[in-house]
């Protein structure tokens, strides 16, 4: 036995122990499972929509006008081999939320507009009551499923369940970036398990085991379960080693990933084009430009507008309860920096005692906030009322008029003190770009229990990577951060 099968042995040994009785997971497992749920969820739907129009019983057991035994047989089948030709059971869209949702959605219109088609040239009298019930239904029903499934599984991969073993190679700095980056988002499934180098190291900076080299992934994968291999940069000494790589594992069940060296850009910013054999990837500029446009604005106003409207209330309520509890101001002004700097009054319902700034100083040791920012879960400068409105973040409900006037936006960064920019640095001022938010990605993620750094990260996220449809999702996911009290202080 030569020291090259010793080492390779050695490894596969560490590998297996750390591995221990994590399932080896096929994708046709995973493909058969969500392909099951499809089946029952259009079952059911079917007969729902059955019982709507027809009412309940079993269906005419002909295939003429007045049979409606197809829809229990039929349907089914035809339903998913469409979503089946759409992508909704492709391993790779099972992986992205609104993909996936994309495609259940396409399969669905393209099955209803095909099964109108066949009855309008078949002259087939189809009951309209069962068409609309049955889409009325069944598309929302896919799409719920699908959510609940992904929700579902998010938090048990969460829980250290339904993992999938990978090993990275490449160079000990990426792998270390890719495997913090895996280790951060554990709703992902990925749990790494061994690095691949060429450097002379028994484990990484990050406390990574090295297994091997890059040229012993085969051996490694053959008699071990290991489901993933992520290649970061560093891996290869030219391109043709991953097309040689990628033939040695034909016959392995193993998932290759390539991880470029790129963080943090979304993936409507990313498209691959294969250009006379290389798969070039584009990247599209960074839309902090775009957050400033027009129609952002126009969102605001609106949106804020109507907020105010039904802030009216509460915040009359709140201001009763602060003049019964210390008959001191209701509203607490308080200078912060806008978009490029510019600084402007951010308005707050006061949950503090009043001099609670002078009283900021001689806490300032007992400072549990992030980086710059100062925060203590248990601050003795909150009032009885500003504990509660904290918790449900009624305090912050007045900067809907710094939104209304254009200082804020309803989705952005946090607004920062002059003190707090001083210290930025040059990473961190691009939160800077776009107009302070109400709410923003990083509150929506973790608020206060995220470190600065992460907390910069996610800003900046937002600001290089912004979209219409983000501000949509991040506003929905507000109300659930607010009622949630972890990370509310």
């Amino acid at each position: 036995m030569t020291t090259l099968d010793v080492r390779v042995q050695a490894a596969q040994q560490r590998l297996n122990r750390s591995l221990g009785t994590t399932a080896h997971q096929s994708a046709a497992f995973r493909q058969t499972a969500v392909a099951l749920i499809d089946a029952l969820l259009i079952i059911a739907v079917a007969t729902t929509a059955h019982a709507v129009r027809f009412g309940f019983g079993f269906p005419n057991e002909t295939f003429g006008p007045e049979g409606t035994v197809w829809a229990y047989y039929a349907i089914p089948l035809a339903w998913m081999a469409l979503l089946a030709a759409c992508g909704a059971y492709s391993l790779h869209h099972l992986q992205t939320g609104m993909v996936e949702y994309q495609r259940v959605a396409l399969g669905s219109g393209l099955f209803a507009g095909a099964i109108g088609i066949a009855c309008y040239l078949t002259t087939y009298d189809l009951s309209r009551g069962f068409f609309v019930a049955l889409f009325a239904i069944g598309i929302p029903a896919l799409l719920a499923g699908r959510l609940v499934r992904r929700r579902t599984l998010k938090r048990l991969r969460a829980k250290g369940m339904f993992q999938t073993s990978v090993l990275v190679a490449g160079s000990p700095s990426h792998i270390d970036e890719v495997a913090r980056v895996l280790r951060r988002e554990k709703w992902l499934g990925y749990r790494v398990v061994g690095a691949l180098t060429s450097a002379p190291i028994e484990e990484t900076a990050a406390g990574l085991p090295v297994l091997g080299k890059v040229c012993d992934v085969v051996d490694l994968v053959s008699d071990s379960p290991v489901d993933t291999v992520i290649f970061a940069e560093g891996s290869f000494p030219d391109s043709q080693y991953f097309k040689r790589m990628a033939w040695e594992l034909e016959d392995h069940d193993v998932q290759m990933i390539v991880a470029p060296a790129l963080t943090d850009i979304s993936a409507e910013r990313l498209s691959s084009r294969p250009v006379a054999g290389l798969p070039l990837v584009y990247v599209e500029r960074p839309q902090a430009m775009q957050a400033m446009r027009w129609g952002k604005r126009a969102f605001d106003i609106i949106g804020s507008g109507l907020l105010l409207l039904a802030a009216a209330l509460p915040i009359a309520l709140v201001a009763l309860a602060i003049k019964l509890e210390d008959r001191g101001p209701v509203f607490f002004k308080q200078t912060r920096v806008g978009r490029r700097g510019d600084e402007f009054q951010c308005l707050k319902v006061r949950s503090m005692v009043v001099n609670a700034e002078a009283l900021k100083a001689q806490l300032a040791a007992q400072n549990e906030g992030a980086g710059v920012l100062f925060k203590m879960a248990k601050d003795p400068r909150i009032t009885k009322v500003g504990a509660f409105i904290r918790r449900f973040s009624i305090d912050e409900l007045p900067q809907l008029w710094n939104v209304f006037r254009g200082d804020m936006s309803l989705v952005g960064p946090r607004p920062a003190l002059p003190s707090e920019v001083a210290q930025y640095d040059s990473d961190t001022i691009r939160r800077l770009d776009v107009r302070p938010g109400l709410t923003g990605l990083w509150q929506v993620s973790g608020r206060s229990n995220l470190p600065w750094d992460e907390t910069v990260r996610l800003d900046v996220y937002y600001v290089d990577n912004w979209s219409i449809m983000q501000d949509l999702t991040i506003l929905m996911r507000t109300a659930r951060a607010v009622f949630g009290k972890d990370g509310a202080y």
